[in-house]
Formats: C-alpha cells, structure tokens, sequence
C-alpha cells in the first residue's frame, strides 16, 4: 500500500528487532498500573493502539522498588506474580502486531510517599515529602532491583524495557549538580554523577541478554539551573551508547521547570531542534518527543533527518487508529490530541483513570459496547457542539440513520470560541475531525436551522437535545449599558473591546478571556520562534505589551484560578502575571454607569474607569426544545451543556454524547 507519508511508515532496525514504521506510542501513565484486575483493561488499552498502527509502545511507569513509586499506590514491578499477569498485556499487543516495552521508573524525590529516596535529602519543590539520602549499599542494591524488574519484563514477554533518565526523576537527580550533593563515588564529577546511569544500563543489560530493546530516555533539554550542559549531554549519550543503550527515547524539561513542554499553549514539535542536536552525535536511533500531534509534521520530521522515529503519547489516546488512518491517506479522519490535559494528566494527578477529552473511550475500552446495531432508527440530533457532534458521530458509526441540525452557520459550538484564545488553537482539529467524521459516515448535517417542535415532525424515532448553554446575564445593575459585552460577544469577535477592559468573572472562562485580551495573534498556530523567546529559553526572558489594560474580579476571597487545570493553570497565571494583569478578589458589584464599573472591595468603594466590561460569570441551560418537546410520543433525551451547564465541562459533554449513543 503506497501511503503519502513514507517516510513515517519506513522500516527501522532497533537493537536485534526490526520495526516495520516509526511511529511510537510513547508512555502514558492511565492510573490503571498498580491494579492488577485492571491487566485486562490495559491489554485492551496497548492492543487498540498496536492495531491502530504504533509499531512500537511503552507502558506508564513501573517502579523498580516501592521506594521508586510515584504515588502512594504500588506500581512497583517487583514479583513474579506481577510479571507473569501482565503476560495478558504483552500478548494482546503481540497478537495486534506490535511490540511493547516496560517503562522502568524511579521517581526519586518525586514521590509521593514517605518512603522516597534521592542522592542527597533535598526536597523537590513541587513535593512536600523530603527524600531519605541512599548509601553506597542502597545504591548498588537500587541498580539491583533495575536489573530484577528488567529480568521480570522479559519473563512477562516484553520485548524490552525504557529506563527512565529524565523529567527529574532519580536517574536525572544523580546527574544533576542541582540534586547531587554527594562527595563520595557517586557525586562531584560529571563521571562520578553519571555512574549510577550507567550502571543500571549495564545491570539491565546483563539480566536482558542482547535480544531485548534497551530504551533510555535522556532529558535533551532540563529548562532548569545547574543540571548538564550540552556538552555534557552529548558526552553521556555517547557513554550510554557505549553501555549497549539500543535506542534513546528524548525527554524535555523537569517537572519542576516553570516553562510549558507539552500544553496547548506550545507549538508542535517545539522542540524537536534539541533533539536533533543529539542526534548529529550519535550513531543509534534517537527518538522525538513532545506536541506531534499529526502525521504531516511526523513526516517532515523524519524526512529532514532530524530524528529517526517520533513518539506519540497523547494523540494515540485521542485517536488509537492514529498510525492506520495515516498510513490510508485518511489524515483528516484523526481524531487530534489538542493538548488540553483535562482528561489525561489532570485525571492522573486526582487519582482517575486518565482518559481523554476527545476520546472517552481511550481508558475505557472494555466498559462500552460499540458493536453495529442490529436495530437501526432515525434519530435526529439537535445542536453541533461537542456533546451533539459526539452523538450524532457515534450514533452513526454504530448503523443508526442520523440527521443532525445546527442553528449557526458551523459546527462546534462553544468550541469555536475556545479555538479563538492563544494556546487553544488546536481545539479548531476537533471541529474538523467532527466535520470529517460526519462526511464519512453519512450522517444529514443542516445547518442554519432553528429547530422547533415542527422541524421534527418527521419521522423519527428518537430525539437528542444538545442546544448547549447561553451566558449568565443580570449579574450586575445596569448590565445592559453599551459598554457590556458578554464572553461570546468577546470571543466570537461580534465585539471589539476597547483599551481598558474589565473580566467579571475568573472561572476558566474569565481567564480564557483574559489571555485572550492580553496574548490575541491573528496567526492560526502558535509560532515556534515567539515561544521560545516569550519562555526565555536559551535567550533572556523577554517582556511582552498587550493592546488591553485588563482587570480581573472575581467575587470570593483568596487567589485566582484555584480550580484551573493542575497542569495547564499554572502557565495561564504566569501569562496574566507577566502581562501586568491587576486581579482583585473579594468584589461586591454594585453598578454600571457612565463612569465605569462600581465596585466594593475589602469594604472600599471604587470605580473602576473601564471602556468595556466582560462579564464571565457563568452559564445557563439552553433547554427550551427540550421543555417544548415533554410529553412527546418518542424518546427525547437531554446532554452536555443543555442537560447541565455549571463550568463549561466538554469532557463531561463528549462522554455523555458517546454512552448515550451507545444506548439509543
């Protein structure tokens, strides 16, 4: 089969393995590691992928000890037992026609748990757990248990094991001078810190033999003080090569780095420049990593030589058919990952399976039925926002005859306003995905439609209300003066604000806006170049102007953005702080005039002397069909925004539209 990206779905040899593309699924922890009666879950989990196209995958992170778990739940792959259950793993991959790996994982004084360990006692900074120093004895019987958990993976029937170098984990931490303070053989020179890295490679590669895959991930850019330079990167790739590393998988930046390695506020492949530089000084394959998220980019990648395969984490859990749509000349179909993390790593860090955002399956494959229906109906689905375009998609793929109507011009809903805020340009893939999928599967899309209780007097047998929600109104007297404007009107651009802008509200949709007043660019992606320099990486930190004077209020006390996303809040905050953007908690509102915004804070009136107030506070259910529609002589069902607004929650939309489609 010829396929537009050659290069991509080209053969290549790792160790004694040939692999028959390059495209990988790198590791992505589910929080399904440490429960062994979710085995079945993950066989089915890594199988879907596999078939999907990844030629080679790497599992979440497994710890050589229970000192190396990340949490306080057990991954340590440690026992027989826990090796020969995942034999149900390696074979479902094997029978799918891939090869999978056991990502070895020592967190070092990244745990979370009292008994973490490090080369010296410092504390992490995103830790409240200070780390245990390991003695010399500790150490040899560390490397030992990196061994042992190798020898497991190959009694599993992996096909080999990635041993975690990166991130500011504990290999990385003996490394860097930042977290090695020792003075004995392990600490002091870059050989001495290197040693522990290189001793595990050798122990692992003692208790593997030379069949199975050595992967090392090695950290080619820290994005934090005191750690390696360049140079002596390259010197240790070169040593790990010599140690019978097989191939490098690339990591960016330590957890503790302040700078954004794989939000949607990052361009794609923002970083593939500090791979390549590896790569011109090695012989092995070496591997990129972070924000590849489409096939095209995949390809110019490796067709430029600046690296040998590409990893994708995230975007095969939005899409495990990543690899065979691409391979079909079928691009458009991909469903894309756009870098949100609501449902993948912010699920992992509140102790939820992770799953995805644009793929609630992905996690979730055994828990659905999406065998064809042996029933079809006529269903009429009413809204094309996330929660619709999810029904009626789904609905479709499993037989039933669709009609889906839509009152604007476009499908997407609330996720074309969401497109429009920098960093969420990616959220305009899924509308395409969406615009694809409906094509290919046939599904009656009407647009321009404002439907009543007469447009569906046709012949259906079910009806799906996904009107989603409209914006809280009548917050605040005087609210219709002329310079108000809702978040929509903002958004949409039906409103071009002025100079000085106040944002009532700081939920998730406040500081969308926000950003959005104080970053807007008129490019449809982010710019690799401006990143870099707005982050200050490998330049000096550079100070940005925005065209707005902003001000945020929110009505309860305390700081803003506590309910923000635990892996993407923070860059929002550091955006808004680094733009001058004044935020006052505690507000009472008291009116709207010629003069401004009225105001009471910590029991002090103020006026502020704004040109155009956002008011961001909140949603309503937009379910007028569906009260129009009770008592009707067929189904009528209710989901997303229209069924419950509260913060626009599109996951929650997304997931609902799946299941219910599941169940017509």
């Amino acid at each position: 089969m010829t396929t537009p990206f050659p290069h991509l779905f080209s053969e290549i040899k790792v160790g004694t393995a040939l692999l028959p593309n390059r495209l990988m699924m790198g590791s992505m922890h589910t929080n399904l590691e440490s429960h062994d009666e979710a085995i079945p879950r993950l066989a089915e989990f890594y199988a879907a992928r596999a078939r999907g196209g990844a030629s080679l995958l790497v599992t979440g992170g497994y710890g050589p000890n229970r000192a190396g778990n990340v949490g306080g739940h057990d991954t340590s792959f440690e026992t027989v037992e826990r090796a020969d259950a995942h034999r149900q793993i390696t074979e479902a991959v094997h029978d799918a026609g891939g090869r999978i790996l056991l990502q070895i994982l020592h967190a070092g004084r990244y745990g979370y748990h009292d008994g973490i360990v490090a080369p010296s006692p410092i504390r992490a900074p995103i830790n409240t757990f200070t780390p245990r120093e390991l003695d010399d004895a500790g150490i040899r019987e560390t490397i030992a248990d990196f061994a042992r958990c190798a020898e497991l993976a190959k009694r599993a029937g992996y096909d080999g094991v990635e041993i975690m170098g990166s991130e500011g984990y504990l290999i990385t931490q003996f490394l860097a001078p930042r977290t090695n303070h020792r003075e004995d053989d392990w600490g002091g020179s870059l050989e001495n810190r290197a040693r522990f890295a290189l001793e595990v490679v050798r122990a692992v590669r003692a208790a593997t033999g030379p069949d199975l895959i050595i992967m090392f991930r090695l950290s080619v850019l820290d994005l934090i003080d005191d750690t390696l330079s360049l140079e002596e990167t390259i010197w240790l790739a070169k040593e790990l090569e010599k140690a019978d590393v097989d191939i490098f998988d690339t990591g960016i930046g330590w957890h503790e780095a302040r700078i954004p390695t794989i939000a949607n506020a990052v361009p794609r492949g923002a970083f593939v420049w500090a791979v390549e530089r590896i790569k011109k000084e090695i012989t092995i394959p070496i591997i990129a990593t972070n924000r590849i998220n489409a096939p095209d980019l995949a390809e110019e990648i490796l067709a430029e030589g600046r690296a040998d395969m590409v990893a994708l984490a995230r975007p095969f859990l939005a899409d495990p058919d990543f690899g065979s749509k691409a391979r079909a000349g079928q691009p458009e179909l991909i469903n894309t990952c756009i870098a949100c993390n609501q449902a993948c790593l912010d699920h992992y860090f509140v102790d939820k399976t992770a799953t995805c955002i644009v793929n609630p399956l992905a996690g979730h494959e055994t828990e659905y039925d999406m065998s064809a229906t042996p029933a079809p109906k006529k269903i009429a689905v009413v809204g094309a926002g996330p929660a619709g375009l999810s029904c009626a998609t789904t609905a479709a793929q499993l037989g039933h005859h669709v009609t889906l109507f839509e009152r604007a011009a476009e499908i997407g809903g609330q996720f074309n306003l969401a497109k429009a805020v920098p960093g969420k340009q990616e959220f305009a893939e899924t509308i395409r995905h969406y615009g694809a999928r409906l094509a290919h599967l046939g599904v009656s899309l009407q647009l321009n439609v404002q439907v009543s209780a007469d447009t569906l007097n046709g012949d259906y047998d079910e009806v799906v209300v996904a009107t989603g929600v409209e914006p809280r109104r009548h917050v605040i007297a005087g609210e219709d003066h002329p310079c108000v404007a809702s978040y929509t009107d903002i958004l949409s651009g039906r409103v071009v604000p002025g100079k000085r802008v106040a944002v009532v509200g700081a939920g998730g949709i406040g500081f969308d806006v926000a950003v959005y007043l104080v970053e807007k660019t008129d490019r449809a992606h982010l710019d690799e170049e401006a990143f870099l320099q707005k982050w200050g990486i490998e330049r000096e930190r550079s100070q940005h102007g925005s065209e707005h004077d902003v001000v945020m209020l929110q009505r309860s006390e305390g700081s803003m953005g506590k309910h923000l996303g635990r892996t993407t809040g923070w860059v929002h905050k550091i955006a808004l702080r680094n733009a001058g953007v004044r935020q006052l908690s505690g507000v009472a509102y008291d009116r709207i005039d010629d003069q401004g915004l009225h105001v009471t804070v910590a029991g002090e009136p103020e006026c502020l002397e704004v040109d155009t107030i956002v008011i961001c506070a909140g949603q309503v259910e937009n379910d007028g069909l569906a009260e129009t529609l009770a008592g009707a002589d067929r189904p009528v069902h209710l989901i997303g925004g229209a069924k419950e607004a509260g913060e626009l929650d599109a996951m929650r939309a997304i997931e609902e539209g799946l299941r219910l489609a599941t169940c017509l």
